[in-house]
């Protein structure tokens, strides 16, 4: 395969590249925003849609710009994914990296509280605790919804710093001499930090209620990276959505996340076996004493085109005394690799289409094409399952078909991470099943939109 290049002048193609991502404008009759959904399904948003309460887009910003922005980010999320190691228990809360920068790409819509108010949360597969601002909250975003206590009537109060349950919480502070003081902890992300204490109330997904669900009520906070409505953890962990809901959700859920470019419609989060895929391929779920919250799954390689990318083993099998593996992980915008596989697979790709190659942000092969089906299909093997990713899961190009970037990266130099990461672009319009009772992920296709 070839790919012809304009060869007048290089400003040609730096304007080329300029029409990267062009957004996508549908008319509809109905406004899709106030569309419901089932009983079964849970409302997912993209941050960056027009459906989303959080108002970023303009007539300055493209897609193009928004996804640059957006994976900019990823290297501060996997050094927190990196920094997830348990320590030892202790008679006292455990201690925790106190790392915590989740990347908000999209959000469930939730109720806290009888009567139940609204936010739209970050859904977090590789987090535990859930959290909002609160009322009165000091260095919150101005444009943040808070959460009254006062205002709800199963309001359960704040957690004991002596109660079990406090010692599960990352970033727990040691309780005061006696110990009836209120559960407390602080975290950070990104370049900000919050203090929250853990209280108890409802929490409403769709049709459903729980009872005494227990958060962070955020106080205090610093820095402008912290989302607006908070945060709502899926990952394995005590305080985690799925821990919290065992008697309810039998610790099953699966998402399908739709594409960036899909403004008005929303994916869906199913929780519990009911209304999961029945036939669905799955692979081993496999689990990390020591990075207890993060869903790891065993990639044995990767095809290129046609060619088995020659991948040293090392540097994809799974290792829980370095933490050293492949996590499946709604958090980080496109896949990342240590670099000796992301190098293997990269080199492979351009071999294919065997062009010229210039950088945009984290993506370090981007070309102009002639046709999207010239280039190469990318498949990622599993234990049990392959993978074959959808073009529009491999390449971020323009609505004119003129320029696309392989849409994965390496492990930034300055992160020590021995992490795989199958990041959430590579999930789009897929449904990722999430079983840890008979720990297996199942992968199905299916149009998110």
């Amino acid at each position: 395969m070839s790919v012809k290049f304009f060869t007048t002048t290089s400003l040609l193609f730096i304007a080329t590249l300029i029409l990267f991502f062009s957004t996508i404008t549908i008319a509809y009759d109905d406004d899709p925003c106030t569309s419901q959904p089932d009983d079964s399904d849970i409302t997912m948003i993209p941050i960056y849609g027009k459906c989303s309460p959080f108002k970023f887009m303009n007539g300055s910003n493209s897609l193009e710009n928004i996804i640059i922005n957006m994976a900019s980010k990823d290297p501060q999320r996997l050094e927190y994914l990196s920094s997830l190691i348990q320590k030892r228990r202790r008679s006292f809360a455990p201690i925790a990296s106190g790392q915590a920068f989740n990347i908000g790409n999209y959000v469930v819509r939730v109720r806290l509280g009888t009567p139940g108010q609204q936010f739209f949360m970050v859904l977090d597969t590789s987090t535990d605790e859930a959290w909002v601002p609160c009322t009165g909250c000091i260095g919150c975003p101005s444009s943040a919804s808070t959460y009254s206590p006062q205002a709800s009537s199963t309001y359960g109060g704040s957690v004991a710093c002596s109660a079990p349950r406090c010692a599960q919480v990352r970033g727990a502070q040691p309780c005061s001499p006696g110990g009836s003081t209120a559960c407390s902890f602080t975290q950070s992300y990104g370049g900000s930090s919050f203090s929250a204490t853990l209280v108890q109330d409802s929490l409403g997904l769709a049709t459903n209620s729980i009872l005494n669900y227990n958060f962070g009520c955020v106080n205090s906070a610093s820095g402008g990276s912290i989302p607006a409505q908070g945060l709502l953890g899926l990952g394995r962990g005590p305080l985690s959505l799925l821990s919290q809901t065992w008697s309810q959700y039998s610790g099953v859920f699966s998402y399908c996340l739709p594409s960036f470019k899909s403004y008005y419609f929303s994916g869906s989060l199913k929780l519990g076996p009911p209304g999961q895929p029945r036939r669905i391929r799955t692979t081993p779920l496999l689990r990390n004493p020591r990075r207890p919250s993060l869903y790891y799954v065993n990639l044995t390689g990767v095809t290129v085109g046609r060619v088995r990318v020659n991948i040293p083993t090392q540097f994809l099998t799974f290792d829980p005394s370095t933490g050293s593996g492949t996590i499946i992980d709604s958090g980080t915008v496109i896949t990342r690799f240590v670099e000796p596989v992301y190098n293997a697979i990269r080199d492979e790709f351009r071999k294919q289409v065997k062009g010229q190659f210039a950088s945009i942000g984290a993506f370090d092969t981007c070309f102009v094409k002639n046709y999207v089906t010239l280039v190469p299909l990318i498949k990622f093997h599993f234990t049990g399952l392959d993978l074959t990713l959808p073009y529009e899961n491999i390449l971020l190009h323009s609505s004119y078909g003129s320029v696309a970037c392989l849409a994965m990266a390496s492990v930034p130099n300055n992160v020590n991470s021995v992490l795989n990461v199958i990041a959430n672009l590579q999930q789009q319009n897929l449904r990722i099943l999430f079983d840890t009772v008979k720990n297996k992920v199942g992968i199905a296709r299916e149009l998110c939109n």
